[in-house]
């Protein structure tokens, strides 16, 4: 981590952060809102659409900061180099791009959210298909791990390669693993949103389901950790 200054990693996790949002949670807006010409265009839709997004996200803030985008990532690095000194400065600007991109996403449909007749938490956070809170931090705890430990045994020799196949991981967890709870599999994608989505003046907008939040943000960090130590151990 040491290999980024603290002003390039606060642009790069918050610029790229925010655009990662910003084309998922777009995804999932074209997908849901009614008046939108992606209505309706499925699962497939979204995978695709997140894992593009990562791929954007990660090519815009790799040479700033390593584009980590994702606080389970950060503890992952930490835990498997053992340098925690930038990891407080990497999850608050994780947590800021997050918002920033939903707000852009809001900005984005704004004439679909106000015709909107529906709950719309679903653009901007995950939740559970069936509420089991063990059921559901693990499911997040395996995707994040799986995510983790692709990126953790990364050939620096595939370089910008690396991202691509990140990305493809990504779309592989949303088709694979994603029914259960929707694949936040990033604490700050899902906490950063569902802030937002509680704040902004969406009609008919229904809760933020504040009882559900911690599963993806503690799921998340337990599986990065797991990867973390996992690595340290088998490579």
């Amino acid at each position: 981590m040491s290999a980024f200054s603290n002003g390039d990693v606060f642009v790069g996790e918050t610029l790229g952060t925010a655009a990662l949002i910003l084309l998922g949670g777009g995804v999932c807006a074209a997908v849901t809102l009614k008046k939108s010409k992606a209505v309706n265009a499925g699962w497939l839709a979204i995978t695709f659409g997140w894992g593009f997004a990562v791929l954007i996200a990660a090519y815009m803030s790799g040479s700033k900061s390593g584009a980590h985008l994702n606080p389970a990532v950060t503890v992952a690095l930490a835990v498997k180099s053992g340098d925690w000194s930038q990891v407080p400065l990497y999850l608050g600007s994780q947590m800021l791009g997050a918002m920033i991109g939903a707000v852009l996403v809001w900005a984005t449909y704004l004439g679909q959210f106000q015709a909107n007749e529906e709950p719309t938490l679903g653009i901007f956070s995950t939740g559970p298909e069936i509420r089991n809170p063990i059921q559901n931090v693990l499911t997040e705890v395996i995707g994040t791990f799986v995510l983790c430990m692709a990126i953790l045994t990364l050939s620096p020799d595939l370089k910008a390669m690396g991202t691509l196949i990140v990305a493809f991981t990504v779309v592989g967890i949303g088709l694979s693993l994603g029914g259960p709870t929707g694949y936040a599999i990033n604490p700050a994608r899902d906490l950063g949103p569902r802030i937002v989505h509680s704040l902004l003046p969406i009609p008919n907008k229904g809760g933020s389901d504040w009882s559900y939040a911690w599963v993806p943000v503690v799921g998340p960090l337990i599986g990065g950790a797991l990867a973390g130590g996992v690595y340290n151990a088998l490579f």
